[in-house]
């Protein structure tokens, strides 16, 4: 079922495949693209990399956020992309302090169930007018899987985006945290950056 609200669409009950389908359409030609850690996107970037009809040496991938851990560290998301990615030609770019993000062409998130994107969580009160591309900050409390301080994208590298692409895995508290947010009924870091892509006029496809 695929639902349309505003700028944004949502489709439902979509398996991996199907994700990497919709992926495998936008992604012509080259650029630049953001990509989630976590457990829902890596099996969808590993479907992505088997399907072929890329051309992978004209991408390059950053990472929304990372642990500060090295790359060969299990918790690096880095080191996970890298070794999904760089075997067909894309060029995995590492987050840095100093780093200055590109214009992406699509922006691929996750979200917690508390309503958290990349490493912003509540706590940060991540600005969506933020003059900083990048920061270094530790989320609180820690999440027990993950106990490392993390670097990040902000919201407006988030921003610099032809598309935002969100893929909730299944799970019903996420889809209604996002609901929430996409009515305005809370002001956690998803629903930020939602209105500011909705007064940007940045579509955003929702896989719940």
């Amino acid at each position: 079922m695929t639902l349309s609200m505003g700028h944004i669409t949502i489709f439902e009950n979509a398996n991996r495949m199907v994700v990497a389908g919709w992926l495998l359409g936008k992604l012509g030609g080259s650029g630049a693209i953001t990509v989630p850690g976590g457990s829902t996107p890596f099996p969808i970037m590993d479907a992505l990399a088997d399907l072929g009809g890329i051309d992978w040496p004209g991408w390059s991938v950053w990472p929304n956020d990372d642990r500060i851990v090295p790359e060969d560290h299990e918790a690096s998301n880095a080191g996970k992309i890298r070794a999904l990615l760089e075997p067909v030609g894309a060029r995995v770019v590492p987050l840095a302090e100093d780093a200055t993000p590109p214009h992406f062409a699509l922006t691929w998130l996750g979200m917690g169930p508390d309503g958290h994107i990349a490493s912003l969580f509540p706590n940060t009160d991540p600005k969506v007018d933020d003059p900083q591309a990048m920061r270094r900050l530790t989320p609180d409390p820690l999440p027990a899987h993950a106990p490392f301080d993390r670097i990040t994208l902000t919201i407006p590298s988030l921003l610099a985006t032809d598309a935002i692409l969100f893929t909730l895995g299944g799970a019903a508290d996420k889809r209604a945290v996002f609901e929430a947010a996409m009515r305005r009924e809370n002001d956690l870091p998803v629903a930020r950056l939602l209105g500011a892509a909705r007064a940007r006029g940045i579509p955003v496809t929702v896989f719940a």
